[in-house]
């Protein structure tokens, strides 16, 4: 299975007999541009996806199939809006600067019906159902499955939970470098999916499925290493928060373009229901809502939860596994060679005290708003890629007039008798 990621998340395949693999591995697997969400015409040349040998994974579920991250290629070239392939520039400016990201996502799921309109476990129904018992053990045959999976990966799974809401659960596995958890993030999504499909479930990474509970987050616990990956630069036990100089310019950097970043790291209509949510039933929405950082505090947006490390809670599920890891490298590059400052602290709960913090920026309002305060950041743009960015702005406010053209039953309700 040849598979690659456009720029709208979608995982794109084609199944290639083990015959046929030596000419896949040299000329790569022909496929029609245009066809997916990519920035092409159908007059384009044939989009070539050469597989990439080092991200092989047997399906532990369907042993005879093998999946491989492939990176795209047209004429000949290395296609420059391809999510993979804009990862692996900016890992590899990171590593002429000695710098190696290394990262752990934490992405969050529903199991639901298969028409996707409820929740699947319909004992599921506290008001606090965060590491609800019953309710994970009811799901035992899924999580279970999924965790034995990741483990004879090799992965490092080491925890699974029912999350906030109901419905909801979080699964984790040992962080890698960003290329590596970018691909098991990938393969990640396509297994739960797979394996819910099985059950006779729907797993959706949704950033907000349903009104009144908690989304879908996907947040991202980030440390810089040298290229021999043995020293932790953002490791200072002497420093506040045991995070070091670096560490800091590198947060001022995701500080800095935060307002742009969301363009990336929340990129659907839906995501803006999740970071800018009333307070849900069980009483916190999870998500941030302004540009602020903390220590151990759940209510900011980035929270240093101990040394080396920060963990960035703005990433929703909808994220493009590729982009996220491609975006914090570029912004966080970019806070050290600027030597960014991310501004002061906060220690304040920032749901019920929000509005003592003076001259935090508010968090984009919704996806139009998040696109413009990307297409303003130069600097962002440039980093992560002129070619991309202006595909993804491109495609992404198609998808925006798309949206805003579309009637809905909120305007039938509240403007029919106007």
């Amino acid at each position: 299975m040849i598979s690659y990621t456009d720029l709208f998340s979608g995982q794109r395949a084609k199944l290639v007999p083990a015959q046929a693999i030596a000419a896949m591995q040299e000329d790569g697997a022909g496929f029609a541009g245009f066809a997916t969400w990519l920035d092409m015409s159908p007059a384009h040349a044939d989009l070539f996806a050469v597989p990439d040998p080092s991200s092989v994974i047997q399906l532990p579920w369907k042993k005879d199939v093998a999946w491989v991250a492939s990176d795209c290629r047209l004429d000949g070239e290395l296609l420059a809006q391809s999510p993979r392939n804009v990862l692996k520039r900016l890992v590899k400016e990171a590593a002429a600067e000695d710098k190696r990201v290394k990262t752990g996502v934490e992405a969050e799921f529903f199991l639901v019906t298969p028409d996707g309109n409820r929740i699947s476990d319909e004992l599921d129904t506290a008001g606090k159902p965060c590491y609800d018992q019953q309710a994970l053990m009811r799901r035992y045959d899924i999580i279970a499955e999924i965790c034995d999976y990741m483990l004879e990966l090799g992965w490092g799974a080491y925890q699974n939970d029912h999350e906030d809401a109901n419905g909801q659960f979080e699964m984790n596995w040992e962080f890698d470098d960003a290329l590596q958890t970018a691909d098991k993030h990938s393969f990640f999504k396509f297994m739960v999916k797979s394996i819910a499909e099985k059950h006779g479930l729907r797993a959706t990474f949704m950033p907000k499925p349903f009104k009144g509970l908690t989304g879908n987050g996907c947040h991202c616990h980030i440390s810089v290493w040298d290229n021999s990956g043995r020293t932790n630069v953002f490791a200072d036990r002497e420093a506040e928060f045991g995070l070091s100089a670096e560490g800091r310019e590198f947060l001022g950097g995701i500080m800095k373009h935060a307002s742009a970043l969301a363009a990336i790291t929340n990129p659907t209509v839906n995501s803006y229901k999740r970071i800018n949510a009333p307070r849900t039933i069980s009483g916190a929405t999870w998500s941030p809502n302004s540009v602020t950082w903390t220590g151990n505090n759940r209510t900011h947006m980035v929270r240093v939860p101990g040394p080396g490390r920060f963990e960035l809670r703005l990433p929703d599920g909808a994220v493009n596994p590729y982009l996220l890891q491609a975006v914090i490298i570029a912004a966080g590059l970019d806070g050290v060679r600027t030597h960014a400052d991310p501004g002061p602290h906060h220690d304040i709960d920032m749901y019920t005290e929000g509005h003592l913090v003076k001259n935090a920026p508010r968090l984009p309002l919704n996806l139009l708003d998040a696109l413009r305060a990307y297409d303003e950041d130069e600097g962002l743009k440039q980093a992560i890629g002129a070619d991309f960015s202006a595909a993804y702005l491109k495609l992404k406010h198609q998808e925006w007039n798309a949206y805003a053209s579309h009637f809905t039953q909120w305007e039938q309700d509240t403007t029919l008798d106007i």
